[in-house]
Order: C-alpha cells, then sequence, then structure tokens
C-alpha cells in the first residue's frame, strides 16, 4: 500500500504577528487555501497579513479558532430595525457582517440563502448578485452595492502565486479492510429546490371571505403526487410566479420591441413574463433609462438612480411606470432585460400536515389588489393563485425548510399560537398535526382579523377543536366589530394571567404574521411577564431572550 506524505502548510503569518499558536496555524492554512501560495514562498510581513486579515474575515461560514474581529452575535438581526440602525449596530464589525446587516433580516429564503449565508456567498465571490434580497428590496441592493465597492481596498498580494496541490493530512487510524462491492443503484434524484423546482398541479381555491370583508383571502390546494416534495409543519412553500400578461403587454408596447425579440433561447415575451421582476423599477433600469436620454430627463432618471426623488414619486414607479415617465425611450431589449431584478419566488406558510395527507399542500393567500393614479396595480403570486391559475394546470413549486420554526420535540408539552390574518397557516398545520398524532399537549390560539362575521379563517375548524377540547382556549380579537379596535396583543395583557401560567409550565410560544404586529406582540409579552412574574421590564427582557435561545419564542414574521 503507497502512503501519501501530507506537504507542511506554508508559513504566511510571522510570529511577531499578534495571534495565538492556534490561531496562527489555522490562519496559515486559511490564507494558503486563499491565495493559492506554495510552501517555498517568503512570509507576509506583519503589516501585510494584518491589513489582508482586517480586511478579509474569516472564511465564509468557517467556524475557526479566529473569528475575525467578530463574536458572532448579530444584534442587527430584527426585521423591523430600520436599515440605518442596523448598519449602525454592525459598523466595527467586518465586511462580511456588515453585508449581512444590509439584508432584509427575514431569513426568508426567497433569495436561495438565509441572511447570513447571502452575505457570505457575495463576500467569498461565489455570488455576484446584489439585487436577491425582496424584503429589503432598493435598500438592501444599494447598501449591498456601497459594501462590495470596499473590495477595492483589499491590498493585492505582492507575492507571485503559484499552483499547488494541497494534500489533506494522512488519518491517524488504521485503514479499514476491504469489503465486497456493494451492487450498483440507480443515482437517487435530488430533491426539489427553489434552483430545480418540481412540477405540481393546481387543485382548488376557497374564499374564506364571506360577503361583507374588505380583504380576499384564500385557501389554495395543491397536488404534491409524483413531485418528490416532502414538507414539515412550520416549512413555508415556494411559488414561482409568472407575470400578469397584460402587464408584460404593456411592458413590451412601452419600449417599442416585438414581443418575439430573441434573448439567448427564449423571446422577449417569456423572459418578461416568468424570469423578471416588473415590480418596484430598479437603479439599474433608471441608469439605462440616463444613457439613452438627454436634457433634464437624463439628470432626472440619473436621481432617481441614486435614490433620489425628484418628483415625490419614486414609491410608486414600478418598471411600467418608470416607462411612462419617461415616454418614447427605446432600450435594446437585452440591456432592458439586463437592467431588471430576477422574478424571485413567493414564500407562503404551509396551511397543513403531512401527517393528514403527504399528497397535498394548502396555503392560506391574501390577493393583493391597489390602485396607484388610474392603474391597478396586482401582488404577482397572490393574484396568479387567486385568479389566473384554473384547476389542473401546472405550476412550479419546492419547500424552503422552516428555520426556528417547528413544534416542540415533546408532545406534551403545551404550545401558544398567535397569528391574526394568513398568520393562521402555520397553526392550522400545527394544530392538524397535533390531532393526528394525538398528542397530549395544550394548545391556546390568538387568532385576529377585521370582523368576525366575514373574517373568521377555518371557523367551523377551529369551533369544533374549540368544543372537543383539543384545541384548550380560543382567543379572539376584531378591530372593525366595535368602537374600540382590539387586536392579539390586547388580548394578550387581558389574559396575561393565564398566558404566564402557560409560560411558566414550559409552554412554547410562536407568532407569525406581520412585521409590525410582531413587534407590538413582543411588547405585549414583555409586559405580561413583567406584570405576572413579579421582574421589571428589563428583568422580563432578559427572561424572553432566554426563551429565545431556548427556542421557546419562535417567529414568523414577514
Amino acid at each position: 500500500m503507497t502512503h501519501t506524505t501530507a506537504l507542511p502548510l506554508p508559513t504566511l503569518i510571522p510570529d511577531t504577528a499578534p495571534f495565538s499558536p492556534e490561531q496562527r496555524t489555522w490562519l496559515n492554512g486559511f490564507l494558503a487555501g486563499l491565495l493559492s501560495l506554495d510552501g517555498g514562498v517568503n512570509p507576509l510581513s506583519a503589516a501585510e497579513s494584518a491589513a489582508l486579515i482586517a480586511q478579509v474575515g474569516a472564511a465564509p461560514g468557517s467556524r475557526g479558532p479566529f473569528t475575525d474581529g467578530d463574536d458572532g452575535d448579530a444584534p442587527w438581526h430584527d426585521p423591523a430595525m430600520p436599515l440605518a440602525e442596523r448598519m449602525q449596530l454592525a459598523e466595527s464589525r467586518p465586511l462580511r457582517r456588515r453585508m449581512m446587516a444590509a439584508m432584509g433580516q427575514q431569513d426568508c429564503g426567497q433569495c436561495g440563502y438565509n441572511c447570513e449565508d447571502y452575505a457570505n456567498a457575495i463576500f467569498g465571490k461565489s455570488e455576484e448578485r446584489l439585487n436577491l434580497c425582496v424584503p429589503g428590496g432598493k435598500e438592501t441592493s444599494r447598501m449591498l452595492k456601497t459594501l462590495y465597492a470596499e473590495f477595492g481596498a483589499i491590498p493585492a498580494p505582492t507575492k507571485t502565486p503559484a499552483k499547488t496541490e494541497f494534500i489533506a493530512p494522512a488519518s491517524t487510524q488504521a485503514p479499514a479492510p476491504p469489503s465486497t462491492p456493494a451492487a450498483p443503484t440507480a443515482p437517487a434524484l435530488p430533491a426539489p429546490s427553489r434552483d430545480r423546482p418540481a412540477e405540481i398541479a393546481f387543485l382548488s381555491r376557497t374564499r374564506l371571505n364571506k360577503k361583507g370583508s374588505s380583504k380576499e383571502t384564500w385557501h389554495i390546494e395543491l397536488d404534491l403526487a409524483q413531485s418528490g416534495i416532502i414538507y414539515s409543519v412550520g416549512d413555508s412553500f415556494g411559488i414561482l410566479p409568472c407575470n400578469h400578461p397584460a402587464l408584460v403587454d404593456a411592458v413590451i408596447a412601452a419600449i417599442g420591441a416585438p414581443p418575439d425579440f430573441p434573448i439567448a433561447d427564449r423571446s422577449l415575451r417569456e423572459v418578461l413574463s416568468d424570469g423578471s421582476s416588473l415590480g418596484l423599477a430598479p437603479d439599474m433600469l433608471f441608469e439605462l433609462i440616463s444613457y439613452i436620454t438627454g436634457g433634464e430627463r437624463r439628470q432626472k432618471a440619473k436621481d432617481l438612480a441614486r435614490g433620489a426623488d425628484p418628483d415625490g414619486d419614486a414609491a410608486t414607479l414600478d418598471v411600467l411606470a418608470a416607462l411612462q415617465k419617461f415616454p418614447g425611450i427605446r432600450p435594446d431589449p437585452e440591456a432592458f432585460i439586463e437592467s431588471l431584478d430576477p422574478l424571485q419566488p413567493r414564500l407562503y406558510s404551509i396551511a397543513c400536515s403531512p401527517k393528514v395527507d403527504p399528497r397535498r399542500v394548502a396555503l392560506t393567500v391574501d390577493a393583493v389588489r391597489y390602485t396607484v393614479g388610474n392603474r391597478r396595480r396586482l401582488g404577482v403570486a397572490s393574484t396568479f393563485l387567486a385568479e389566473r391559475t384554473a384547476p389542473g394546470a401546472k405550476l412550479k413549486a419546492y419547500v424552503q425548510m422552516a428555520q426556528n420554526f417547528a413544534l416542540p420535540y415533546d408532545p406534551s408539552v403545551p404550545i401558544v399560537m398567535i397569528g391574526p390574518g394568513t398568520g393562521i397557516a402555520p397553526f392550522r398545520a400545527f394544530l392538524h398535526e397535533r390531532m393526528a398524532t394525538k398528542a397530549p399537549g395544550r394548545n391556546w390560539l390568538f387568532f385576529g382579523h377585521q370582523r368576525r362575521d366575514c373574517d373568521f379563517f377555518y371557523e367551523d375548524e377551529l369551533a369544533g377543536m374549540n368544543a372537543s377540547g383539543f384545541l384548550t382556549r380560543l382567543s379572539l380579537a376584531w378591530s372593525r366589530d366595535g368602537v374600540r379596535r382590539v387586536y392579539v396583543q390586547d388580548r394578550m395583557r387581558e389574559e396575561g394571567r393565564e398566558l404566564w401560567s402557560w409560560i411558566a409550565a414550559s409552554a412554547h410560544i410562536y407568532v407569525c404574521g406581520a412585521i409590525t404586529m410582531g413587534k407590538d406582540v413582543e411588547r405585549a409579552l414583555l409586559a405580561v411577564i413583567a406584570e405576572h412574574s413579579a421582574r421589571s421590564l428589563e428583568q422580563a427582557g432578559a427572561f424572553l431572550a432566554e426563551l429565545k435561545t431556548a427556542g421557546r419564542y419562535q417567529t414568523d414574521v414577514y
């Protein structure tokens, strides 16, 4: 048997550098791989190594002994916190951490990453796109562009890199005895994912609001048979939607291009239908417009591209409105497509349990419709599901696994679920799961909306669970039924003593819904803890932080 001797790692960090021996060893290996140097070169000077390390930080995703001056804490990881505050909290952190602070902080997965991994991918230059964060929108892409410019300040190595093949150290364990070769098996197909979605069938839609409601909410059923999709309660379902055909036609008409203009191996209309976002106009579109127009219009386009708002309408300018603001421009169709953001998947909380029927998935979807000026605008995915997809039609989808939003391992643990509006979706799934598995733990649901008579989603189901005792408590809040507007956080305060008794009995607390609601619920919970556990607000905050760390307080806000 031939044994391979591991090559010694090159020494790039001088002994005078302010690192421990363990840190120096790890850094030598990291920088060697980063710079592709062999063991025969001279080490970097102390100044060179310190400057390079200060700029580069630890390898993306690494957990080595050197932590690039960062303790791993992310106090900015709060979707309700304004970008300026997040960047202020992160201003002394390494570049990759400041990139994380620039994200939308929802860990929603629409970009294909969580916030930290997206930042690390950009920092490691394995991801070049800076415009993938849907929740962060223009604010995030602009900040990432500013931060990305710092790469130009990283000092280039003064040594000439040499190609070297690095060999892993030999194992200290004895080699395993030879075994009988296993019979060949067919390779397993990869699970459906954002980049490799499955094809599923649309089954049905049912309106959840009754007559008189000002909202339009749908229960959507989808068929997963033959798709390979597997999900768990708490997960989200990613839908790859198409833009409304009328909007696509209007955009094509506005740029004066033929619909069949070839873009790679597709037509302009196809790319605008399912590949390009026609929502809020990106900065790059205004940059393109500034190149092909002149005079005051050029300056106005430049101002919009840098984030200014010369006419006070920037927040309302989707792609079509931006084109209509500069009528008569005729951009090259390929350049136009390049200036647009990609059309991202939309994620919806799964509203059912695979324990009931693994071949189906249910979603709870608010159809988004609003008017700006004289034009009716539509939510891309919500109206795609609510009106444009016929039963039996095929669509592309995948599962986005939940991050820290799951039922407790112990089925006897009580749970408190707070989910007004469409935030009820994952809790319907939780209840179905606990019922199917005969979980003995108590269940408490806080649900609210505008009016009881027309906005009580899944009323019959919830009433039946409550009457049977399976849903131990059902607390309802209606914001338009009386003189005083009542929200779920008000019910929490009113039932604070009982809520605290559940918390004291090790209950897990879950919150799903809008970001602003989530902050209101957290404030109410702090007040309940302080009042009924004889703690100060500061002590209540520390207690709530412990609940979060222990996984007993989990949120899914958007």
